[in-house]
């Protein structure tokens, strides 16, 4: 798989809700692993001491993963531009009144994105882009790595804020429930109310990522798109293992650990096996 990159005008995105998501995510990433390891960490083990040298590396770690992939995400061309196609329909294929050009098998349109993209899953708002062929085993490793994280921190974190709330009083529930408003209207900008933010934060990311990632590997077990799902399409289910080295490639486990290893994808994205060849001639390279 040839690692396509995008142009830098095209890496940011140009819809409000995606820039203000986007700007979210960049903000909180790092904010989250200085609060953990300078903070959280700190207040269990004294610093660089055996435990905190190794909570240290294992949080930075992740940090150089989740940014890693999501750069990898941002920056992956993954849409039809630049690819050369053939201009006659075949089967599967079908023709793009958007891109007035004929589009391979389990690609589609994005209105956001302005193009077709190759084996389109979804448009993601946190990336401000589309994820398809050529991403979407960076956005997996992306999710992947955030939930162990984010997992890691709510552990510490939750010792760490009960020491720190007095969950007696009525006002600790309205803290809780509502802790933006708080600080919003000044009732209470103390450190501590600052600390749960964060850690409600990150929570809510841990719960997301296990939906997240709950979803796409029902998707990828039965060798789907967010669309074929909806849609009903079960023509490219080769059976869970060709289903997953579809996305992840040979080398699965590098491609979780080593975001930009070039690592090779069993297909290019334009011609695919279906379930019924694939069961009357076997596995072949493609």
């Amino acid at each position: 798989m040839a690692f396509r990159m995008k142009a830098v005008k095209n890496i940011f995105p140009k819809v409000p809700t995606e820039i203000a998501a986007f700007i979210f995510v960049i903000c909180i990433i790092p904010t989250i692993y200085f609060f953990e390891l300078f903070v959280v960490v700190p207040s269990f083990y004294p610093v660089w001491s055996v435990w905190y040298t190794v909570h240290f590396t294992c949080g930075t770690f992740l940090m150089c993963n989740i940014t890693s992939n999501f750069v990898a995400i941002v920056c992956t061309n993954t849409s039809v531009k630049g690819l050369l196609l053939q201009s006659k329909l075949q089967p599967k294929w079908h023709f793009c009144s958007v891109c007035e050009s004929v589009s391979p098998p389990r690609s589609w349109h994005c209105d956001t994105c302005s193009t077709c993209i190759i084996r389109r899953d979804h448009h993601c708002m946190f990336t401000g882009c589309c994820i398809g062929h050529y991403n979407y085993r960076f956005f997996l490793a992306f999710a992947i790595h955030l939930f162990i994280a984010t997992a890691y921190a709510t552990y510490f974190n939750g010792y760490f804020m009960w020491d720190r709330i007095n969950f007696q009083t009525p006002m600790a529930l309205l803290k809780i429930v509502f802790p933006l408003a708080m600080v919003a209207f000044g009732i209470d900008v103390s450190e501590t109310q600052l600390y749960l933010i964060l850690f409600l934060i990150t929570i809510m990311g841990m719960l997301f990522m296990v939906a997240l990632l709950i979803f796409h590997t029902n998707l990828i077990w039965h060798g789907t798109t967010t669309y074929e799902k909806n849609h009903k399409i079960r023509d490219y289910d080769l059976g869970w293992r060709q289903n997953f080295k579809d996305v992840f490639g040979e080398n699965w486990f590098l491609a979780c650990f080593l975001p930009f290893a070039q690592l090779k994808l069993p297909g290019d994205g334009i011609t695919w096996n279906t379930s019924d060849v694939w069961q009357m001639e076997g596995p072949k390279n493609r």
